[in-house]
């Protein structure tokens, strides 16, 4: 027996010696590679920028084409180039039997701003210089180019920007795209003169205004001090928490870890991606709802201070009449939590196909009957009893209040004005409800095997039921996204209001509505917060009293740190197939920001 326990320990310790060794060589591999990209971007110029163009801006107007000229790295390339904005690629390499490109330029048509990406191998081809000239007549183009200075005089007659780097690899090509949406700042000026048009001394600076793609180290942290990270995510999938989850940290504005663990299913081996989609659940009260509150607030639309019944007609001869706005976004309004609306579904409700009777989705093969949210689900929340006005009870009504509230100031629907508003300009590209509508279902995680109400696997529709009866988009739960797309409104959050170069609220409006608000909970106005019981260690042992985000039911959570730069991302679909509380009583989501807390932490010192 002691010598199987020697064994073990000798087991066990060879294992750290091993992780030490492993962690050690990821920390010396990011400290090359942070120096590689350094130099690179030392060293890249951008030129022609007069007209400001770079970094873009107005996402919301592009509609952005890729084009690789022969450029052996496109696929790195347009990989970076769509974490800011949707990309549609193309390359010449495919119109090959063409002596030009005039069928390349006709696919184009539908398109605005075109990246061209071309290497001094391919800068003197005749055929690639007329198109670019060709296509640089009505469309916007940026070029990238990479390789050797003298291969700009190919650009003399051009007026479209450059981003050149003398640099042709694939650590180029990640980082070229970034100089073009803002996440590097443009800084160099040529050092050579290459042409009487680019001489020494040419070069226009920028500043940075998104989010930069890069390694811990860039942000002062140790990748060591995260790998603990990988070890939770093994645990919370082991222990049959989740089946899988994505994990992404932002530090000052740059995205330093982003990793996707486990598989869409226990019985699939399909892996998660950093790309798939997720049910956000009561995430999407802070998402969407609240970013909608506060732009409305903000244009003086909505005043928190003013009651239902001023907004809500059908309010007025309710309970909730006088209450005032303020209250519903505190939680404090004396809603009860919520109803189980979809235990008063009946036979004759539902139908298992669609029609002019039963038009609403549900879920697959499941369609409720017209008016079922209008005539009935509405009518009893708004006549449910107001029993505790002034204490702190979480709600979900308060929310398909604010969503109703939202409709009749902006004239309209919620999904539509928050995608308008927010995520078309800021880039994010799998934000919104209703996702089926617009992904195929293997980029949408599974939540639940719904055995009790829709009868089939959710991929795709709201897990929440009352959500599910609304048609699918609500105030409370409804939106899906990716990873990165959180991490980029987050980080407009983070920086108070601003992000690509746009103000989408004021420093006041961001600071009011995420800072504590109540009396009588740890509550901001829609956002939850850091709470100061320190034995209820929320969200996170570690996290500072700045904290603020929110958590969602089926795994999900988002907390911002303003104290450390922080935006912390989890998403996961802790109810496949069905409903556990491991997630919570392990404490993965927490434990998981400490690592992250901690690493910052250390990095002070």
């Amino acid at each position: 027996m002691k010598r199987n326990r020697l064994y073990i320990l000798a087991i066990a310790t060879c294992c750290n010696v091993l992780c030490l060794m492993a962690c050690a060589q990821e920390h010396t591999a990011n400290e090359k590679k942070l120096a590689i990209a350094n130099a690179i971007t030392n060293a890249t110029v951008l030129l022609n920028n007069q007209d400001g163009i770079v970094p873009l801006k107005s996402l919301e107007k592009k509609n952005i084409a890729s084009v690789s000229l022969s450029f052996a790295y496109s696929a790195v390339f347009d990989s970076l180039a769509n974490k800011y904005d949707k990309i549609t690629s193309f390359s010449a390499d495919s119109y090959k039997d063409s002596v030009n490109l005039n069928d390349l330029e006709d696919d184009l048509k539908y398109f605005n701003t075109i990246l061209i990406s071309i290497d001094d191998q391919n800068v003197n081809k005749a055929k690639y210089i007329n198109f670019i000239n060709s296509i640089s007549k009505n469309k916007q183009v940026i070029i990238s180019f990479f390789g050797n200075g003298p291969g700009l005089k190919s650009f003399d007659l051009l007026k479209s920007p450059i981003v050149w780097s003398g640099q042709n690899n694939i650590d180029a090509a990640a980082i070229v795209p970034q100089y073009i949406f803002g996440g590097i700042a443009a800084t160099n000026k040529l050092t050579t003169a290459y042409s009487a048009r680019y001489t020494m001394g040419s070069g226009f600076t920028t500043t940075a205004t998104r989010l930069k793609y890069t390694v811990p180290e860039d942000a002062g942290l140790n990748s060591n001090n995260l790998k603990e990270i990988d070890a939770i995510a093994a645990e919370a999938i082991a222990q049959k928490a989740t089946p899988g989850l994505v994990v992404l940290v932002a530090k000052d504005g740059k995205v330093i870890f982003n990793k996707a663990y486990g598989t869409h299913t226990y019985d699939t081996n399909v892996p998660d991606k950093v790309t798939d989609i997720f049910d956000l659940a009561s995430v999407t009260k802070v998402t969407a709802t609240t970013p909608a509150v506060m732009r409305l607030f903000e244009e003086g639309k909505l005043k928190l201070d003013t009651n239902i019944g001023a907004y809500i007609p059908k309010a007025r001869t309710t309970p909730m009449n006088n209450i005032q706005v303020r209250e519903v976004m505190l939680h404090q309004a004396g809603f009860i939590p919520y109803i189980p609306f979809h235990d008063y579904v009946k036979i004759g409700d539902y139908s298992r196909d669609s029609s002019a009777a039963y038009p609403t989705k549900v879920a697959d093969n499941y369609y409720i009957k017209k008016g079922f949210f209008k005539d009935f689900m509405w009518p009893k929340m708004l006549n449910s009893p107001i029993r505790t006005r002034g204490k702190y009870v979480y709600s979900d009504i308060s929310m398909y209040v604010m969503k109703d509230i939202v409709e009749h100031i902006s004239e309209e629907p919620l999904n539509q004005y928050i995608y308008e508003n927010f995520y078309k300009p800021l880039g994010m590209q799998t934000a919104g409800f209703l996702p089926r509508n617009r992904f195929k279902p293997e980029q949408i995680i599974p939540t639940e095997m719904d055995s009790y109400f829709r009868k089939t696997l959710l991929v795709g529709y709201v897990h929440d039921q009352g959500a599910a009866l609304a048609g699918g988009v609500s105030g409370h739960a409804g939106l899906f996204a990716s990873a990165n797309d959180l991490a980029i409104i987050y980080q407009m959050l983070l920086n108070r209001g601003t992000y690509g170069g746009v103000e989408y609220f004021k420093n006041s409006t961001v600071d009011m509505f995420t800072s504590k608000q109540s009396n009588v909970s740890r509550r901001g106005l829609g956002f939850d917060r850091w709470d100061p019981d320190t034995t209820k260690r929320y969200p996170s042992e570690l996290a500072s009293p700045q904290t603020y985000g929110h958590t969602g039911y089926t795994g999900t959570c988002v907390w911002v740190d303003p104290s450390r730069g922080l935006v912390y991302v989890f998403l996961s679909n802790r109810v496949n197939p069905t409903v556990t509380d491991k997630l919570s009583n392990l404490k993965i989501r927490g434990r998981i920001q400490d690592v992250v807390n901690k690493a910052i932490d250390e990095s002070k010192k």
